[in-house]
């Protein structure tokens, strides 16, 4: 009888450097993907319209499609919504789930350690809450692009420490549209903790129109995906 496994693709949003007022959340998105639903067909399509639109073959990244900037920086905000859609539509039509840990970084943070603390905490937590269905897998496979030293170790101890039989892998951003779609739902949860103060940017103005519009006609959908 095959393996039951499931791929978890880990994207972060936040650093680990002192507390800023305009970024105060650290983030880590997980999203959850039974290997045994195909949905190789979904990729396909996906990477045919990105190709259709004149994109080359490249990691979507969600911020900097938002903000304009790298190589988004020459498109129309009417070519960089499609583009969202596209991946947005993605994870909306593939079976996949997710979570997102966070914690506010203390203005008033004592040391290093007590960060990593309670990242590693909330982290825990938050698998432990879902364990059920993880541990209904044989195999777990952990995919991070190891962009953050400190969050690498955190996830290596966190997985070890709750499964038994785990994996790690260094993923190429631009091989996985699952790892790209983690990076999207990162931003949409930064996004949405933007969008419950009422501190859009221009560029998120722009884009989603208003934070009502952008809870009630994107992130409401996204949420249905949350373990």
């Amino acid at each position: 009888m095959a393996k039951k496994t499931l791929s978890i693709f880990i994207d972060e949003s936040g650093d680990f450097g002192p507390y800023d007022k305009r970024s105060p959340y650290y983030y880590v998105a997980m999203l959850f993907h039974d290997q045994s639903l195909n949905i190789a067909d979904d990729i396909r399509k996906l990477n045919e319209f990105i190709a259709n639109k004149g994109f080359p073959f490249h990691a979507i990244h969600t911020g900097p499609l938002i903000r304009r900037e790298q190589i988004y920086r020459y498109e129309t905000r009417e070519k960089r919504q499609d583009l969202f859609k596209s991946l947005f539509h993605f994870i909306r039509s593939i079976p996949i789930h997710y979570i997102c840990p966070r914690i506010k970084k203390n203005e008033h943070e004592v040391t290093e350690f007590s960060f990593l603390f309670r990242l590693s905490k909330a982290i825990h937590d938050e698998l432990k809450r879902n364990y059920n269905y993880l541990s209904s897998f044989d195999l777990q496979i952990v995919y991070y692009d190891y962009g953050q030293a400190e969050l690498t170790k955190i996830i290596t101890a966190v997985f070890s420490s709750l499964f038994t039989n785990v994996e790690f892998r260094k993923v190429q951003p631009a091989e996985y549209r699952l790892f790209q779609a983690a990076d999207l739902i990162c931003t949409m949860e930064l996004t949405k903790d933007k969008a419950d103060k009422n501190q859009f940017s221009k560029s998120e103005l722009e884009f989603f129109h208003s934070p009502r519009d952008f809870k009630k006609n994107l992130y409401k959908q996204l949420e249905k995906k949350k373990l």
